[in-house]
């Protein structure tokens, strides 16, 4: 196979990891920690896959796993899964306690780096003086809406052609692409970020 979908956003690849191992890299929601040595495991099996390479995987998996929703995972009870979604016995308690220091570390560093920006953001906007007090009015105002959002509904497989712009429900956020082929209830998307996958027609937004 041509290297010529090869993939280098990190984001792409994890959208990848998310598709090809659903049972192990959870794109939405709570995680679990992942096997010791899983990345070997993943190397192996991706070995003959020309999207990606050794040195991406690694730059994926340690993002993956340094989020705040891995680390909130990584808890007393919980048990350590494979590429499959197979349990592979429970943390160490010193793994939790490295996960736990890990999060609130970032977090705190998160918190400062908001603060420091705060400040900095006042200093641009010149201070508002109080506008003169006016009469209360009685009329009520409508309900603050939110800023224009598209909202994006499943679509229907008759709905659907080739080249056709699509979103696809691949995490937290959909990613947007183009319809490039069609078969009974699986859909073949080219997304942006240059991967193809094919998905089942509910994953598809409109």
């Amino acid at each position: 196979m041509e290297s010529t979908d090869k993939l280098t956003d990190t984001n792409a690849i994890l959208a990848y990891l998310y598709e090809t191992f659903p049972l192990c890299f959870i794109a939405e929601g709570e995680t679990k920690p992942l096997k010791i040595g899983l990345f070997q495991d993943l190397a192996e099996r991706l070995a003959d896959d020309s999207k990606v390479s050794k040195t991406q995987l690694r730059v994926a998996l340690r993002r993956y796993t340094s989020s705040w929703r891995y680390l909130k995972g990584v808890k007393a009870g919980a048990q350590r899964i494979d590429l499959d979604g197979n349990e592979c016995g429970e943390l160490e308690q010193e793994h939790i306690d490295h996960a736990q220091a890990t999060l609130k570390e970032s977090q705190e560093k998160a918190k400062a780096k908001r603060q420091a920006q705060a400040p900095k953001n006042a200093a641009k906007k010149p201070a508002k003086k109080a506008a003169p007090k006016r009469a209360p009015v009685k009329k009520e105002r409508p309900a603050p809406v939110a800023a224009p959002v598209v909202k994006l509904e499943p679509a229907k497989l008759e709905e659907l052609k080739q080249k056709q712009r699509v979103n696809v429900k691949l995490g937290a956020t959909p990613v947007p692409g183009v319809v490039t082929d069609i078969n009974k209830e699986d859909v073949l998307v080219q997304l942006d970020t240059g991967l193809t996958i094919k998905v089942r027609v509910e994953h598809i937004l409109l």
